[in-house]
C-alpha cells in the first residue's frame, strides 16, 4: 500500500509537470516558424486540439504533451518548451484577462486543402504550395474539370494563385507570344475549355469562377494571391460580356464594356476601370503596381491591430513575430483602398504608397483572403527564374501570413464583431 501510494504521488507530479507542449512564435525563441505551423497541422491530423495563443508571444501554439509530439518537434526542428501544468493555468489566465489584447482560440481539426492549378509545371512558381511543402502540410491539387465536377465541396480551404480567370491567358501576350511555353499553354488550355464543352477560355474559365464563388457562398475558405485576386473579381462582373480581345478569343471586344461591369457580383472590389489594351501588363485599376512610387530598400506593409477577443478572426490572420513585412512584387502586387468595398477588412497596408496589401472578407457562410504580390521572399519574382528555397527563410514573416490562412479553417468559429 505504501508503494503504491509513492507510484501515484510521482505519477502525479510528473503530470502536473509535463502537460502541455508550447511552440512559441516570437522572434527571439522560435527558430522555424513556419514548420511550427506543420507540426500545428500534424498534431490536429492525429485527433487532438491545440490551443492557438493569439497575440501570445507571436502567436503561439499549445498542444498536448506527448512523446511523438516532442520527437516530431526535434526531428522538424521547430522550438518548443514542456510547460506544467500549473504555467499553462497561469498563461490561460493572463491571455483570459480582459487588460489583454489576446485570446486561446480552440483547433479542432486539421482542415482538407486543395491547390488550384493547371497540371504540368508551369513557368512560374507558386509561393502556397513550396510553404505547404517546406512546412510539411499536405495538399491535393485540382483544376478545372474538378472544379466544374463539384469536387471542391471535398475541401476545406482552396488557394488559386497565378492564375487568370477572364481567358487573357495572364496578359503575357506582349512580351511572351512568341514563346514556346505561351503558345503550348493556350493551345492547351483551349483544347481544355472545348473538352469541357465551351467553345471560348473565357467562357470556361467563367464557369469555374461560379463555382468558386459558390463554394465560398456555401461555406468555403478561399486564399488567392497575385493575378487570381483580380481576375476572379473581373471574371465576375463581366458575366455575359465579352471583355477579350481578337487575340485571346478569335473576335473583337464587346463596344462599350466597361460600362456594363456589374460591380454588386464581386466579392471584395468596386468602381474599377479594365484595362482594354493586350499589350499591357495589367487587368484593371484595381491593382497599384504601375503607380508605385517605393523602392525595394524601404517597400514594407504594416499589418493591422485588431482586438484579439472581439475580432478572433482577423487577429488570427495577422499573428506574426513582427507588425513590419517586406513587400514583394507580382503581377497584382496591391489593391487600390479606393476600390476596395466597405465590408472587406484591411489587414496589411502600405501607408507610404497608400495601398492595401492583405485583404479578407466575408461572403455567404464562407470566407476569402486576398494576398497581393508573387513571392513574400522574392521581390521581383519573373518568368524563368528560380524557385526560392525557403529553408534560407524559415522565420519568413510574409510566408506566415499564407500559414495563419492556411490553418484557420480549424479554428472552433466564433461570431465576428466587426
Amino acid at each position: 500500500m505504501k508503494y503504491l501510494y509513492v507510484i501515484l504521488i510521482c505519477l502525479f507530479s510528473l503530470q502536473s509537470y509535463a502537460s502541455y507542449v508550447l511552440i512559441p512564435m516570437d522572434a527571439e525563441s522560435q527558430q522555424n516558424h513556419l514548420k511550427a505551423y506543420g507540426i500545428t497541422y500534424w498534431t490536429l491530423s492525429k485527433d487532438l486540439k491545440v490551443k492557438w495563443l493569439l497575440n501570445y508571444r507571436g502567436g503561439s501554439f499549445l498542444l498536448p504533451d506527448t512523446e511523438d509530439i516532442r520527437k516530431e518537434c526535434t526531428i522538424r526542428g521547430v522550438t518548443y518548451e514542456v510547460l506544467s501544468t500549473s504555467k499553462t493555468e497561469e498563461i490561460l489566465e493572463e491571455i483570459s484577462s480582459p487588460s489583454q489584447n489576446m485570446e486561446a482560440v480552440i483547433l479542432e481539426k486539421a482542415p482538407k486543402i486543395a491547390v488550384y492549378s493547371p497540371k504540368g509545371n508551369q513557368p512560374w512558381d507558386d509561393a502556397v504550395t513550396m510553404v505547404l511543402t517546406f512546412a510539411e502540410i499536405p495538399y491535393e491539387t485540382i483544376y478545372d474539370r474538378e472544379v466544374l465536377e463539384d469536387n471542391l465541396i471535398l475541401y476545406d480551404w482552396l488557394h488559386l494563385h497565378h492564375e487568370d480567370f477572364t481567358g487573357q491567358y495572364g496578359k503575357f501576350y506582349a512580351s511572351y507570344r512568341a514563346a514556346p511555353w505561351y503558345i503550348r499553354e493556350k493551345a492547351e488550355a483551349e483544347k481544355l475549355a472545348k473538352s469541357l464543352g465551351y467553345s471560348k477560355v473565357s467562357e470556361e474559365k467563367l464557369a469555374v469562377a461560379l463555382k468558386i464563388r459558390d463554394y465560398v457562398v456555401g461555406g468555403g475558405f478561399m486564399f488567392a494571391m497575385c493575378s487570381a485576386t483580380d481576375s476572379f473579381e473581373i471574371a465576375l462582373s463581366a458575366q455575359g460580356i465579352d471583355i477579350c480581345e481578337p487575340m485571346f478569343d478569335g473576335d473583337p471586344s464587346e463596344p462599350g464594356y466597361q460600362s456594363k461591369i456589374d460591380y454588386n457580383k464581386t466579392f471584395a472590389f468596386k468602381n474599377f476601370t479594365l484595362e482594354r489594351s493586350p499589350n499591357v501588363y495589367e487587368f484593371s485599376s484595381i491593382d497599384m503596381t504601375r503607380n508605385r512610387r517605393i523602392s525595394k530598400t524601404t517597400d514594407y506593409f504594416t499589418l493591422m491591430d485588431f482586438s484579439a477577443k472581439w475580432d478572433p478572426i482577423p487577429t488570427m490572420l495577422c499573428q506574426n513575430h513582427t507588425a513590419l513585412v517586406k513587400g514583394f512584387m507580382g503581377q497584382t502586387t496591391a489593391y487600390n483602398p479606393n476600390e476596395i468595398k466597405s465590408n472587406v477588412l484591411i489587414l496589411g497596408e502600405n501607408k507610404t504608397n497608400g495601398e492595401a496589401r492583405y485583404i479578407h472578407g466575408i461572403k455567404g457562410k464562407g470566407f476569402f483572403t486576398f494576398y497581393g504580390g508573387h513571392d513574400p521572399e522574392d521581390y521581383t519574382h519573373r518568368v524563368g527564374d528560380p524557385k526560392t528555397e525557403l529553408e534560407l527563410h524559415p522565420n519568413s514573416p510574409g510566408y506566415r501570413l499564407i500559414l495563419n490562412n492556411v490553418l484557420f479553417p480549424a479554428a472552433k468559429k466564433k461570431k465576428q464583431k466587426t
